[in-house]
């Protein structure tokens, strides 16, 4: 029998050296066996076929979850979140997600319900490039975080340092350079910096240059192969847009589910965080963001929105209870996770707005 190595295995597969010896050591290829300390493979040895990672699969019982972490994350709102969704009654049918952040809700949806139709759309064209290479060129994807990975993880803490932050100059001139364009590289450097920079925080500068120092990981997973594989069939469907939440009127119909996740309104003077991008998000904008969750009301959408709740630090801040007073409003707690003053992070209240 003829054999091939484990790296012409993966390079004939078009996937990482690293996960062909993962698939050998799980036997889940066919007469794959040990030569020293190497594995070789049946050179008619086909491809396995990996079932992913979805979210109560009663076969794998893994969990699909978000490439990123990221500031105002639902994922430990999930399960109030979950409460709403009407997928299973009034013939709705397409999901619509118009601020996608981190995805948590998206994911949990995408796991749990066949859709006609699905869309995400986001300002932030880094975020929204990452989402689009996951789903096209996840390959090609995963072979630069596994690069990554391999250098950074054996190096000394001061050489960590180094490496990090020539990655982050690099991901900058892209950003700079490539606007608006497609780029597995700068996908593959947006995650690399998310899994090891200080609190997975994304922030840019007035130059909209991302300036988060590194964090102090001992051993970050910068490449969830699996995952990421488990999200590239997920997202084959979904129509993915980089714009303003406006550009998504043309898909809302009486046959979908909105949800809207804006960046929330600063509980206090000192605590407006809402660099993501280079765009701000003001009580303007709120209104604007109020009327057209109206608009969308009026086609007959199942509507739901989330926010802050100003009443955390003054019972008579009326705003989301003013602005959304024809639609319905749900306290809920929660605890924010993502602050640079650990002494800050503890239990407050959240909106969970809704037309139904």
């Amino acid at each position: 029998m003829e054999y091939m190595s484990a790296k012409e295995a993966a390079d004939k597969w078009e996937i990482s050296q690293k996960r062909v010896t993962v698939l050998c050591a799980e036997h889940k290829i066919h007469q794959a066996t040990m030569a020293g300390n190497t594995w070789i493979i049946p050179v008619t040895a086909e491809k396995p076929i990996e079932s992913g990672c979805i979210q109560n699969d009663k076969k794998t019982g893994k969990m699909i979850k978000p490439f990123l972490k990221w500031a105002g994350g639902k994922g430990q709102l999930l399960r109030e979140i979950a409460k709403y969704y009407p997928f299973e009654k009034d013939g709705i049918k397409k999901y619509a997600e118009p601020f996608v952040g981190g995805g948590a809700v998206l994911f949990d949806i995408l796991s749990k319900y066949e859709l006609e139709e699905v869309y995400i759309s986001d300002i932030n064209a880094e975020l929204i490039n990452a989402y689009s290479r996951i789903r096209d060129t996840v390959d090609e994807l995963v072979r630069m975080l596994y690069t990554m990975q391999e250098a950074f993880i054996p190096m000394a803490p001061d050489k960590r340092k180094g490496y990090y932050s020539a990655k982050r100059a690099r991901f900058n001139a892209l950003k700079i350079s490539d606007r608006g364009t497609d780029s597995v590289e700068k996908a593959a450097l947006m995650i690399f910096l998310n899994k090891t920079c200080f609190n997975g925080l994304f922030r840019v500068n007035k130059k909209g240059e991302f300036n988060v120092p590194m964090g102090a990981y001992k051993n970050p997973l910068i490449c969830d192969e699996s995952n990421l594989r488990a999200l590239a069939r997920k997202l084959q469907k979904v129509t993915i847009v980089c714009g303003d939440y406006r550009r998504s009127k043309d898909f809302i119909d009486e046959h979908t589910f909105v949800y809207f996740d804006p960046p929330y309104r600063p509980l206090t003077d000192t605590a407006s965080f809402t660099a993501y991008t280079e765009n701000l998000f003001n009580d303007d904008s709120q209104k604007e963001l109020a009327r057209f969750v109206d608009e969308m009301h009026g086609r007959g959408a199942k509507l739901l929105i989330s926010n802050s709740d100003p009443k955390n630090f003054d019972a008579e801040d009326n705003f989301f209870d003013d602005i959304y007073s024809a639609h319905n409003i749900k306290r809920v707690e929660a605890t924010r996770m993502i602050n640079c003053k650990g002494a800050s992070r503890g239990k407050i209240k959240e909106l969970l707005i809704s037309n139904f």
